[in-house]
């Protein structure tokens, strides 16, 4: 029997996937607006601590496919409830690492722990949520990270100005694991799981492989790539911009950017019902129109002006996002953690490959090459929306 939308274990399934979005999320992506103070603090460049994200992005991607095979046979919940609470304890040590490189590590080993989170979640949703409620509640779950990523990132800018970023660090990781805690006590049991026994690495690998061979969902891992890896470069380098003159923003004042999530929520979770509406396609098309729109308008002079671009850029990354990931469950049929893990392998693999990168752009051509490399991966994420398909096989 799947849960559906309106009853008991559907509201109790949102709340406790809202809260794994939340904690995953604010811990993936709480360093981002700390990149200029760990700069000033141990003395290194702008690329160099983009590292601080990238890396825990980069083990992440790994750890996904690892974590979306064995969830098959370890269990859904007890997995999800595991990584987080101990990537929360790693948070905490991050916050009371004496150096540069112990924190690197400790981001590091908090990345990979993580990967315990979205694979199995988005494989939870598309085994135990009615097919016709799918989107609406992907969309929820994915309203959850960005509310842990605008959180997370507003959060630390606060305490930073208020008390220090170590500090910070450690109250966030406290948080998160009390969101932990009660994601394992509101998550109904599993009814449609079934669980393999044994760790059969040709089991695995032929799973993987048969996905890769399926076209529209390497698109859709494509599409996962393009934009995560506009996303993160964008926001990594909005804050040395905004951070040197003419606008010489606090940790505060930068912090705030981060608001532009708000959008973002309330895109993703509107996102599946517009896709049933008219068409996953159109929206994909929509969503990548608002990031190139977006893009332009940062290059702008004036702050505002500014802002609102970061403002197009985050709902179409959300729209894009919410759009791409529930088409995956559906199109793959069998071995849905698989697939699931494959799209987040790409879509991390975006966030810390392209957010690297982007430092050698910024060094290069300051904001207007991020732009350029922005814009080159948005237009690529048209012309895979172009041939973006439904569940179905046929054109969306």
């Amino acid at each position: 029997m799947w849960i559906s939308r309106g009853t008991r274990e559907y509201r109790r399934a949102g709340a406790a996937l809202f809260l794994a979005g939340f904690a995953s999320f604010s811990l993936l992506y709480c360093v981002q607006p700390l990149l200029p103070a760990f700069a000033r603090t141990f003395s290194i460049t702008p690329a160099e601590s983009s590292l601080a994200l990238s890396l825990t992005t980069g083990l992440l991607a790994v750890s996904i496919l690892l974590a979306g095979a064995y969830s098959q046979a370890l269990g859904r919940r007890g997995l999800m409830f595991g990584s987080m609470a101990l990537a929360a304890i790693l948070n905490i040590a991050a916050g009371f690492a004496p150096g540069w490189h112990g924190l690197l590590a400790a981001r590091a080993l908090e990345g990979f722990l993580l990967g315990g989170v979205p694979a199995v979640a988005m494989a939870w949703l598309a085994e135990e949520i009615d097919p016709d409620d799918l989107g609406k509640a992907m969309g929820l779950y994915i309203a959850g990270t960005a509310f842990g990523a605008m959180i997370g990132r507003v959060g630390m800018g606060l305490m930073t100005e208020i008390a220090s970023w170590r500090v910070a660090m450690v109250s966030l990781g406290v948080l998160c694991l009390m969101s932990a805690a009660g994601f394992f006590l509101l998550l109904p049991r599993s009814r449609h799981f079934v669980a393999r026994r044994g760790l059969s690495l040709a089991y695995h690998l032929g799973a993987w492989g048969a996905h890769l061979q399926n076209r529209g969902l390497v698109r859709l891992y494509a599409l996962g790539f393009v934009l995560t890896g506009i996303f993160v470069t964008v926001f990594n380098y909005a804050t040395f911009r905004l951070s040197e003159p003419p606008y010489g923003l606090s940790q505060t004042q930068l912090s705030m950017i981060f608001l532009a999530f708000a959008f973002g929520i309330v895109a993703s979770s509107s996102a599946g019902g517009l896709a049933g509406r008219f068409g996953r396609r159109r929206l994909l098309l929509s969503g990548f129109g608002l990031i190139l729109s977006g893009l332009l308008l940062t290059l702008a002079a004036p702050l505002p002006l500014i802002i609102v671009g970061i403002i197009l850029i985050t709902s179409g990354f959300f729209i894009g996002h919410a759009v791409a990931s529930s088409s995956v469950g559906p199109l793959a049929g069998v071995s849905k953690g698989h697939a699931a893990s494959l799209y987040l392998l790409f879509y991390y693999l975006g966030s810390s490959l392209v957010g690297s990168a982007g430092g050698w752009f910024w060094q290069q051509g300051g904001w207007p090459a991020i732009v350029l490399l922005t814009a080159a991966l948005a237009l690529a994420g048209f012309w895979l929306s172009h041939a973006a398909t439904r569940p179905d096989g046929r054109a969306a």
